[in-house]
């Protein structure tokens, strides 16, 4: 069965940080690059970032690079999205995907065609 269930959404004051967490199965998280996407209303699906299978490449979307990271447990199927110096701006439905490779690069280059599972989303809200 695969699977990626989001946590850890809420909702947080602007300057504020949350850390989001997405547990997968096997098959879902093992020799995979991992991303985290948001939707927010009225706007279509955005990239945020990916983190390569050894975790030892990362690429974000410029409206988050040096506030948010991402950081993923192999031995524990999870993949996690801390977000500092949160914005009014970043409130969205957040969702963490699976990618169809081990590598950032289909996902940086084609984000929506280089998923091939999707959880079902955390929603992050950011008061100001």
């Amino acid at each position: 069965q695969v699977q990626l269930v989001e946590s850890g959404g809420g909702l947080v004051q602007a300057g504020g940080s949350l850390r989001l967490s997405c547990a997968a199965s096997e098959r879902a998280f093992s020799n995979r690059a991992m991303g985290w996407f948001r939707q927010a209303p009225g706007k279509e699906r955005e990239f945020v970032g990916v983190i390569s299978w050894s975790g030892g490449i990362t690429y974000y979307a410029d409206s988050v690079k040096g506030r948010f990271t991402i950081s993923r447990d192999n031995a524990a199927n999870t993949v996690y999205l801390q977000m500092n110096s949160l914005k009014p701006e970043d409130t969205a439905v957040y969702y963490c995907a699976a990618g169809r490779t081990s590598t950032t690069w289909p996902m940086r280059n084609n984000p929506q065609g280089a998923i091939d599972y999707w959880g079902q989303g955390t929603q992050v809200t950011v008061a100001s």
